[in-house]
């Protein structure tokens, strides 16, 4: 009925301006995919809004089961597009896992993970971490914290496990990050061994989101990396303590992306630009005056048929907050970020950060000339769909032309050594030179054989 409803909408409400556009569509039936987490966020305010409806298109949402099963969709064609991982399509364009061109012209946030670990785990790690005045732990929390447990639970010959959400997940690369500064060895993949667990301190695997904290509280993990509401779940349950955001981790760091093949870009390029068209809008409401669409936000989100959380787990994080330890709430304004920082547009340097990831840890199994970076990300993230559906939007009024980084080349300003919890600054003009200045990882033409780094 609500389909039905909204559909007799669009067919007597469109404006005139939009209602000329959705003329030109090549296709205007669409269907998305999306993961449980907070950061689909846009595609739900576009809908909800009337944001697609506006541009002519009749969109359907559905949840998927896992990224692999909704990275499939949008390959045969199930899917025209979905909420993906920033990784997925730079892996499946260079053929680590499934191969396919998928193209990214919108990216959907920044920040909005966090590291959690078990109570038990928590306890170990406490000893380790300095009290401010107030008596709560001093943030940001280095895994330097943990290295001392690892290693004890190393001596007693127990495997140390965490999770993650995918292999090419910003949440791998994070909790990756996170260990590698604090000197633990994530483990490396290789061509032969995609466990990425190749000489590794602590063992990571795969779970889905929303499985996370059932698996941490059945014992088989000790922690993982996992957007949101899953850490703040776990705060609810009682059941683990966050340790550290993404925010803290690197400030403003990117997320996920919106995906389709390139494939259906070229065969509907009208279509491709009114659907950014929407999902910027979304990204507008979401953070517009100083976030106070975030509470009506938390309540669509909170829905079944969205991420389907308690709206006060939700509402946590999404509403400018953050809760650690159970009480220790702090502000975090900046926790997930839709619009503001031009966090929609794909920047080409955001691509190579991954890609610099995928090569420390061996899933880029050789060395690469920094060209070659520069090369996929631009066959990948598309600013310049991105910028004529911004265009369009100025055009009807719609957006403000200040708004928008017009005059970009496609990468961000070098990141500061003092926004990254390494100290590392990072340069996506220069990736080679920053692979040779993180301590722990692949450099040069190192390539892992068995189980050693040779090179």
């Amino acid at each position: 009925m609500k389909k039905f409803v909204m559909a007799l909408a669009a067919s007597t409400a469109l404006t005139g301006a939009a209602y000329a556009q959705s003329m030109d569509l090549e296709k205007d039936e669409l269907t998305f995919g999306f993961i449980k987490l907070t950061d689909m966020a846009p595609l739900a305010v576009a809908y909800e809004q009337g944001y697609f409806l506006d541009e002519g298109l009749f969109v359907t949402l559905e949840a998927q089961a896992n990224w692999k099963v909704l990275l499939d969709g949008v390959i045969d064609g199930k899917l025209d597009g979905a909420h993906m991982l920033a990784g997925q399509p730079l892996a499946a364009t260079i053929g680590f896992g499934t191969e396919a061109h998928i193209i990214t012209p919108f990216s959907m946030d920044l920040n909005g993970n966090g590291i959690t670990v078990s109570n038990e785990i928590w306890e170990e790690m406490k000893p380790n971490i300095p009290v401010g005045d107030d008596g709560k732990p001093v943030h940001p929390i280095s895994a330097s914290a943990l290295k001392p447990v690892v290693e004890k639970y190393k001596s007693e010959g127990k495997p140390f496990n965490m999770g993650m959400v995918f292999p090419v997940s910003t949440h791998n690369y994070e909790l990756r990050y996170w260990l590698a500064a604090g000197g633990l060895e994530p483990g490396y993949y290789s061509t032969d061994n995609i466990s990425g667990q190749i000489a590794a301190d602590v063992l990571l695997s795969v779970t889905p989101p929303p499985q996370m904290p059932a698996t941490l509280e059945a014992g088989t993990i000790y922690g993982y990396c996992v957007g949101e509401p899953w850490n703040q779940q776990a705060v609810f349950k009682g059941i683990g303590v966050p340790v550290i955001t993404d925010y803290e981790l690197w400030k403003n760091n990117p997320e996920k992306v919106f995906g389709i093949t390139n494939e259906f870009a070229e065969e509907y390029p009208n279509t491709t630009k009114a659907v950014v068209k929407a999902l910027i809008r979304a990204a507008m409401w979401l953070d517009e005056n100083d976030n106070a669409n975030r509470p009506e936000a938390v309540e669509i989100l909170s829905r079944p048929e969205y991420v389907g959380a308690d709206y006060d787990v939700i509402a946590n994080s999404m509403t400018g907050t953050f809760e650690y330890e159970k009480g220790d709430k702090r502000e975090v304004p900046d926790f997930n970020v839709f619009f503001r920082y031009n966090a929609t547009y794909p920047y080409y340097s955001d691509a190579i950060w991954y890609l610099t990831q995928m090569r420390r840890w061996g899933q880029i199994a050789e060395a690469k000339p920094d060209s070659w970076y520069d090369e996929v990300a631009k066959s990948v993230y598309k600013p310049e769909i991105y910028l004529e559906a911004a265009r369009a939007l100025v055009d009807e009024g719609l957006a403000n032309e200040a708004d928008f980084p017009w005059d970009s080349d496609g990468y961000k300003s070098a990141t500061p050594a003092e926004d990254i919890i390494d100290g590392i600054p990072y340069d996506g003009k220069a990736p080679n030179a920053y692979l040779e200045s993180l301590p722990i990882g692949l450099k040069g033409d190192q390539k892992v054989v068995g189980t050693e780094i040779q090179g």
